[in-house]
């Protein structure tokens, strides 16, 4: 069960899809939210420390400010969690952005489960990258609103996108409190008759799912690698979903993070909330 939530309140960008999911989820299950929101130095400005005592006050001039943005950003999170009834604390923090990912991160490996929003390309923004941090650092779920999210989080109906792989397997596992409550599961594969699934075949997962008094039904479609993304989409749709799980691809280089195609087209054109666990 989540009954210690995290939520990532965004300062760059608009901030009500996160703030209306987060607490309607929380009332929902009835448990504590957590919120942070990050004020951002800017990384030459922390560099300036070493310039002496008239640049270390400039530095924390630009901190006090990165502070205020942040508490500005929680006051609107705060005044709907107190309206909500809802058990909630909140965190500012003014940071350079490696450090921030690092802290939230850190925060996220406490907490049953994350809710970060997805990240918008038509925006420059650093709320943008922490989405994508808190997936590769945060052991455990991480719930990815759309940014044209509105109203009530709801996970009557959902889909798990099954490749029979150990990230597949996480995030079936990790989704566990919101299966439970589904009205309806669909397990959806692509592509499953070219794939080495074995003994983790979509049949076996429906047969496991069973066992925990959960009826499903499963959705086999073909396309090609490029297409994965959209037609994953397209079904949630036709099927009205309401939330998709699915493993978070991805690797680390030299402190890079490089998402995997589909999931990374996720991100970019999610029509619906998703979970995914890396």
């Amino acid at each position: 069960m989540y009954k210690d939530i995290l939520v990532h309140i965004p300062t760059e960008r608009p901030m009500r899809p996160a703030i209306d999911g987060s607490i309607s989820l929380a009332a929902h299950l009835n448990a504590h939210l957590d919120a942070v929101a990050v004020g951002y130095i800017a990384t030459s400005a922390a560099y300036v420390v070493e310039g002496g005592a008239a640049a270390a006050a400039v530095f924390e001039l630009e901190r006090e400010r990165a502070m205020e943005r942040a508490e500005a950003a929680l006051a609107i999170f705060r005044s709907e969690a107190v309206n909500a009834g809802i058990s909630h604390a909140c965190h500012p923090l003014g940071a350079i952005p490696m450090d921030a990912a690092g802290t939230l991160g850190e925060m996220a490996r406490l907490h049953d489960l994350s809710i970060v929003l997805q990240p918008d390309p038509t925006q420059g923004s650093f709320d943008n990258d922490m989405p994508g941090e808190i997936l590769f650092q945060a052991g455990g779920p991480v719930l990815f609103l759309p940014y044209t999210f509105r109203g009530t989080f709801k996970a009557n109906r959902i889909g798990i996108c099954w490749d029979g792989s150990p990230l597949a397997a996480r995030a079936m596992r990790d989704a566990a409190p919101f299966l439970a409550r589904a009205e309806a599961i669909v397990i959806i594969t692509i592509n499953e008759a070219n794939a080495a699934c074995g003994e983790a075949s979509a049949t076996n997962l429906a047969r496991h799912l069973g066992r925990r008094g959960l009826s499903t039904r499963t959705v086999g479609l073909s396309a090609t690698r490029a297409d994965i993304q959209p037609t994953i989409l397209s079904l949630a749709a036709d099927e009205s979903l309401d939330l998709l799980v699915m493993g978070g691809y991805g690797h680390s280089r030299l402190q890079e993070r490089f998402l995997g195609g589909v999931t990374r087209g996720m991100l970019e054109a999610m029509t619906i909330p998703t979970l995914m666990s890396h």
